[in-house]
């Protein structure tokens, strides 16, 4: 039985019951959490000094778009409208399956390395099962705990092709998943649906996605925002079949009406921000105050990383900074002052990147928290750089302060990932050459056609 004994940090557990612990240790006994107090006996555990560090929950990213990774910075000049046209229509057509395999390993890996154990993966450009197949294997091959939510692509309809928002979810596809790569509803890669939702599709296909989901037992997630809905009143008529629940998973949500916004609320569903892109493409503010004041938490998500980083502590800063920004202008508008004291705490920002994801993805008995029984996902921060010395408050360190260079060490199910602030993985040069190669081949080509960013 593998042992690993953390001893001696600062400790952020996320947990209400064993709080946070200037000085003690975490216990790590065959890839869960043992034990989170101070003074625990190694016996035989690897014993990893913590002294300098803060260890937290894995990070869990939310909303990412990951087969963009070969792409990072192509689009960070174009709005919604223009990523429509220029990736969706364009861009996407050219990848091969090799192009999305490589963007998913190498998209995963910075991932982990920016201190992120858990990625929501949301697939929306696999035409083919081999599309599909290549972005699972590049999961796999990272060793990111992963949910895969697989979607579809959105080309332009060729002459006598149904437009995209009329083609309902592949069943057979989502089928074949279940009954092969994903089989293991706890394993380490997971399966959810990217479905179209009303905004996108057709009633009839937001009925077939949303029932499909249901039967399967599967999340079912969508965009919800950018440009007028294709099914005007759909989500109320799904509402009234029965069919919005705790699975169902909105990322942006930004133009839901207030009275909509409260009953999705009250029937469990979960939101995603990813608050750098909407308000760079131009979705609108993110929706993390309005559901704050209903007293539900968003998750956070990067999105887009041929727009932005794919660092997730700087997008839970975003969230936090705009959101406090909207507040205190409020209240100057409405009081002629600011608030007396800040409106959200630093932690409420950690507890978005981390317990409350853990939420949405229906695994918050696994993941989220450094709590005994618990997978054995965390990171440790090193606050002995110039960056964080010194540390007065944690939380504000970890939330307000942590760079990429602080990220010491990851581990995910009790395996380092990264140690002394370098990834443990083979042939990396290699990975980081074919990624190049890949992104080079389809700017290429994109321009050749006359689609070049701008």
């Amino acid at each position: 039985m593998r042992r690993t004994l953390i001893q001696s940090a600062t400790i952020i557990s996320m947990d209400d019951r064993i709080g946070d612990l200037r000085a003690g240790d975490v216990l790590v006994e065959n890839g869960r959490i043992a034990e989170v107090r101070p003074g625990i006996d190694a016996g035989d555990a690897e014993v990893v000094d913590g002294r300098g560090r803060i260890v937290i929950p894995g990070l869990i990213n939310a909303h990412m778009h990951t087969w963009q990774t070969a792409l990072r910075g192509y689009a960070a000049n174009w709005t919604l409208l223009e990523y429509f046209r220029r990736m969706h229509a364009g861009l996407a057509t050219l990848f091969a399956p090799d192009d999305i395999y490589i963007a998913t390993l190498v998209g995963a890996l910075n991932q982990i390395n920016c201190g992120a154990t858990t990625l929501v993966d949301w697939c929306h450009n696999n035409p083919t099962p081999a599309h599909t197949d290549a972005a699972v294997r590049g999961l796999i091959e990272s060793g990111i705990r992963a949910a895969f939510f697989h979607g579809s692509p959105k080309p332009e309809p060729k002459p006598g092709e149904p437009h995209f928002s009329e083609v309902p979810h592949p069943r057979r596809e989502i089928e074949r998943l279940l009954a092969g790569p994903l089989a293991d509803r706890d394993g380490p890669v997971t399966l959810g649906l990217a479905i179209l939702g009303p905004h996108y599709s057709t009633l009839d296909v937001s009925l077939h996605d949303f029932r499909l989901a249901r039967e399967l037992g599967l999340i079912a997630s969508m965009h919800q925002g950018g440009g007028p809905a294709k099914t005007p009143g759909g989500w109320e008529k799904l509402i009234e079949a029965g069919l919005v629940g705790p699975h169902v998973n909105i990322v942006h949500g930004n133009d839901l009406s207030d009275d909509l916004l409260q009953r999705l609320i009250d029937l469990g569903v979960t939101f995603s921000v990813t608050p750098e892109n909407e308000m760079i493409q131009g979705h609108g503010f993110p929706i993390t105050g309005r559901l704050l004041r209903r007293g539900v938490c968003p998750t956070i998500g990067i999105d887009l990383e041929s727009v932005l980083a794919g660092d997730l502590f700087s997008a839970a800063r975003v969230a936090l900074s705009m959101q406090r920004a909207l507040d205190n202008a409020e209240m100057r508008k409405s009081e002629g002052t600011i608030p007396a004291t800040t409106t959200i705490p630093a932690r409420e920002a950690l507890r978005w990147v981390t317990t409350q994801g853990a939420r949405m993805l229906g695994r918050e008995s696994q993941i989220g928290s450094l709590t005994p029984g618990k997978l054995a996902d965390l990171v440790m921060i090193n606050v002995e750089y110039l960056n964080l010395f010194p540390v007065h408050d944690p939380v504000a360190t970890v939330v307000m302060q942590t760079s990429l260079a602080n990220i010491e060490s990851v581990m995910i199910g009790g395996r380092w990932k990264k140690r002394n602030g370098q990834l443990l993985v083979d042939g990396l040069d290699r990975k980081k050459e074919l990624l190049a190669q890949s992104g080079q081949r389809l700017v290429r080509d994109i321009e050749r056609q006359g689609h070049a960013a701008t």
